[in-house]
């Protein structure tokens, strides 16, 4: 989008770096986003960019950041001199820290990122114990500051806004927020590496757990009882693949879905009790199988053949199909991947994935 509300296509490069996507040949911050789509599969609802002033303004504006460094750090690149030890930091010195690279781990990009979000994590301790949120006069006047500092897509560009999602941050606790960094290897098509690119295995079940809205951390006690309550759906007896009566819907899924499910189903696993009625009225974010009670049995072979979870199911009632005789409802939505696929989301993340949470201090090193 241009400054005089026009639009400009930009054509898509591959085999570059995924800075390429912000700020080279004209590209905005909506191309990242449809970079992060097009890499990940995660639809992205919202941004914030801070560049180097928004750095040096928000830290100023809630009078400053502590960081804790393990060494005495001297970095002539980007100008940061700390001791070893605790700091309070804001304005210039703020931003020497988060663009700071040589002084920590291996020097590359990697451990800098560590580095930065050992910032924000340090960041949301300080919003979360002091009353920054909970005084209306230091919110609005942070709020205003982030209209001015920050880039922000039209969705939540107003100070009220911004307000409002400063305060719903204040109710997550802090263990529960994580950083994390994408598993990348080491870019196979160089002889020398000195790029990394998405991870092959690893990688995949983050992107998923975003998606799916999997908590990275321990969830509270009553969750936890809820997602048992909720798992137990798939647990009891199931009845045969035969004895499955199911109508299709698409609610979300890809063009085709409902027959490549039926042919599917029909063809590979014996359901042959199955029709596909088109779209359904209402697009859904996930798949769903609502039955009756006295269809629990249909409705539990038919999870574990397409390995939809306990959230998927939804007790109700049943339709009738086109013999006139009581049918399950499945209906596809946006998170449907192939017919065959499993639709289970990772619980949690592979164990070589590094992960920290906003609660927890760690120095620099």
């Amino acid at each position: 989008m241009q400054s005089d509300g026009s639009t400009k296509v930009i054509s898509g490069t591959t085999d570059v770096r995924f800075n390429t996507s912000l700020g080279q040949d004209g590209r905005d911050p909506g191309c990242t986003m449809r970079t992060v789509k097009e890499v990940t599969g995660i639809s992205v609802d919202h941004f914030m960019m801070a560049d180097f002033n928004a750095v040096k303004t928000l830290t100023t504006a809630v009078d400053g950041v502590e960081v804790c460094l393990a060494k005495d750090v001297d970095d002539p690149d980007s100008h940061l001199k700390l001791s070893a030890g605790t700091h309070t930091i804001e304005g210039e010195t703020a931003l020497a820290f988060l663009r700071t690279r040589h002084a920590f781990g291996n020097s590359g990009d990697l451990d800098r990122i560590k580095v930065q979000q050992q910032f924000l994590a340090s960041l949301m301790r300080k919003m979360a114990s002091s009353d920054t949120l909970t005084n209306p006069a230091k919110l609005l006047s942070l709020a205003e500051a982030a209209t001015k500092a920050l880039t922000v897509d039209t969705g939540i560009g107003k100070v009220s806004t911004l307000k409002d999602v400063a305060l719903e941050l204040k109710k997550v606790p802090t263990k529960n927020i994580t950083f994390l960094t994408t598993p990348v290897i080491d870019n196979p098509a160089e002889k020398t590496p000195v790029t990394v690119v998405v991870h092959p295995n690893d990688a995949q079940p983050v992107f998923d757990m975003i998606k799916d809205d999997v908590s990275f951390t321990e969830v509270a006690a009553q969750k936890k009882e809820e997602a048992a309550s909720v798992a137990a759906r798939l647990k009891g007896t199931q009845s045969a693949a035969a004895d499955v009566r199911v109508n299709i819907y698409n609610g979300g899924a890809p063009a085709g879905s409902t027959q490549e499910t039926l042919n599917w189903l029909q063809n590979d696993e014996g359901v042959l009790k199955s029709s596909q009625l088109g779209n359904a009225e209402e697009t859904l974010s996930k798949t769903t199988l609502e039955y009756s009670p006295d269809q629990a049995d249909q409705a539990r072979k038919l999870a574990d053949l397409m390995g939809l979870s306990g959230s998927a199911m939804k007790p109700g009632k049943s339709e009738t199909n086109d013999q006139g005789l009581p049918a399950i409802v499945l209906t596809l939505g946006k998170d449907f991947k192939g017919a065959g696929v499993s639709m289970t989301a990772p619980t949690t993340a592979p164990d070589t994935v590094e992960k920290s949470t906003a609660d927890k201090t760690v120095c620099a090193s």
